[in-house]
């Protein structure tokens, strides 16, 4: 399986860089067995049946770009340098992973001053990380972080344009709950208030699983035979009361629907037994072609990047040739693609 097997063209103008407004005024492709259909996200309802599960991921996403100054004194005075920082994780010890740019103006021990409230200093390099120790912790440290960070908008958003303010709401779930996502769950981006009530009032069910996005979810495969790339670890938690929903719409005929990759990947892991169950930990699951889906009866998400793990999963999910069918659709009817853009609904 070589990673050629997942590349196509995509017309730069097709990459989003605003969301749709309102939310669910989005469009959304439909591919349900061999027939695709073009609708909106505020359609949903009609293409769900009561007694089916949609499953959401509600991480929040963090302010993770950070800019600042390091002072240092010289021979010739006070010298000082722009420093900027994207937090990646939580450490066990209190520190932070991030990536520091440029790392070679810190050094160990010198601190970098993001604003009045929030500084950190430079505890160790692993592997071309930084460890970063902050002076604020717990709900001090969150709302320093909220005031001085922007959101860690993917590269190929940040390329046009930096993050502002808009971003704090538009890259952020209607249900975000736990802090410590880099990236946003971005299929669940298409929901707002008015599209959940409907939902509900169809008699569609939701659970609620966490998964801790990750800056690794835009790592690019580097080699050719795609079964033997490495995923990134990201920590997710299925409880025992989501597990115990999932369990139950199965053994009465609805169908688990996850919202985005990042709600499947957690279900599918929770599930490697054979049955859901609870689950927390990290997780790398790799899900390409011939994976073995237990809980995933159809799948909501966004349209992905060329040579992309998340297009390896919608190929798996689907088949390989309806995959490129999809896409070729969504390119010739102008879909939006990537985390800003259009959905799809894949029922296999």
């Amino acid at each position: 399986m070589k990673l050629s097997d997942f590349d196509f063209h995509l017309p730069e103008e097709l990459i989003a860089t605003r969301p749709a407004s309102p939310r669910s005024s989005a469009r959304m492709l439909v591919a349900e067995g061999d027939r695709i259909s073009d609708a909106h996200a505020h359609d949903l309802p009609g293409w769900l049946r009561p007694g089916d599960r949609l499953v959401l991921n509600d991480t929040r996403v963090i302010p993770a770009r950070l800019s600042g100054l390091r002072h240092r004194d010289s021979a010739q005075g006070p010298v000082s340098a722009r420093i900027e920082a994207t937090l990646l994780e939580p450490r066990a010890d209190g520190g932070w992973s991030a990536l520091v740019k440029p790392l070679k103006k810190v050094k160990q021990g010198e601190e970098i001053r993001f604003s009045d409230a929030l500084s950190a200093t430079l505890a160790v390099v692993e592997d071309g990380q930084a460890v970063l120790r902050f002076n604020l912790t717990g709900e001090d440290f969150d709302a320093a972080l909220a005031e001085a960070g922007a959101m860690p908008l993917p590269p190929y958003i940040a390329s046009k344009r930096p993050a502002d303010a808009r971003d704090k709401t538009d890259y952020q779930t209607v249900w975000a709950r736990h802090s410590g996502a880099v990236a946003a769950p971005t299929a669940s981006l298409h929901f707002d208030d008015a599209l959940l009530a409907a939902l509900a009032g169809r008699g569609i069910e939701f659970s609620h699983v966490t998964l801790h996005v990750g800056a690794g979810t835009f790592l690019p495969v580097k080699v050719e035979d795609v079964t033997t790339h490495k995923m990134h670890a990201e920590w997710g938690r299925v409880s025992p009361q989501a597990a115990a929903e999932i369990a139950e719409t199965k053994r009465n005929g609805g169908r688990v629907i996850p919202v985005g990759t990042t709600a499947l990947r957690l279900i599918e892991s929770a599930a490697r037994g054979g049955d859901i169950a609870p689950w927390e930990g990290e997780t790398d699951i790799f899900i390409y072609p011939g994976f073995d889906f237990r809980v995933t009866d159809a799948l909501m998400t966004n349209f992905h990047l060329p040579k992309s793990t998340l297009l390896m999963l919608v190929s798996a999910l689907v088949g390989q040739d309806r995959a490129r069918a999809i896409y070729d659709h969504a390119i010739t009817q102008r879909y939006r693609f990537f985390s800003y853009g259009d959905s799809s609904l894949l029922i296999p």
